[in-house]
């Protein structure tokens, strides 16, 4: 009887669907703007259909305002104190298991008001946004641990891939 194959590893020979299976603590991490992603599926792998990412910020983490010109964004959280900013108005702090779905153009952000990190999923359709977050954290990198990064490349790469950083509200 042949070895079972680990559904994880996608074969490039067959090109046909095939079921992914994601062990809890596989997936790529990425470090930018603050914050830590753990793209648990990318678009590589979902033929550009979608990317799950599990999220994590420090307290007081999370992005500026800003809307996706391309993809559709929903929240799912985990653990954590965090507020969302939706419909121009800040929420309360929402209880673990939460959803905040945000459609494509809609200015959206989050922040961890608690003093641990928060986690959440974030699942993000199509694809495309793993690249972004993958593309900046180049540039923090770059940066080096406590320098500032080059903004102007960030800002760059932003539009490059559709995100548009909004005013604070």
């Amino acid at each position: 009887m042949p070895e079972p194959s680990n559904p994880a590893v996608i074969d490039r020979t067959d090109q046909s669907p095939q079921t992914l299976i994601i062990p809890p603590d596989n997936g790529d991490t990425i470090h930018a703007y603050g914050d830590t992603a753990l793209v648990k599926l990318s678009g590589e792998q979902t033929n550009g259909s979608m990317v799950v990412v599990v999220g994590t910020s420090p307290p007081g983490g999370g992005p500026p305002p800003h809307r996706h010109r391309n993809e559709d964004e929903m929240f799912i959280v985990i653990e954590g104190k965090i507020r969302f900013l939706a419909n121009g108005q800040w929420t309360e702090p929402l209880a673990p298991g939460t959803i905040v779905y945000t459609p494509r153009g809609v200015v959206h952000t989050f922040q961890n008001v608690g003093e641990t990190i928060c986690r959440q999923w974030i699942i993000a359709t199509p694809s495309g946004f793993e690249r972004f977050f993958s593309r900046s954290a180049e540039v923090f990198a770059a940066a080096g641990a406590g320098a500032p990064p080059d903004m102007v490349r960030l800002l760059a790469i932003s539009a490059d891939c559709g995100i548009e950083f909004v005013p604070p509200l």
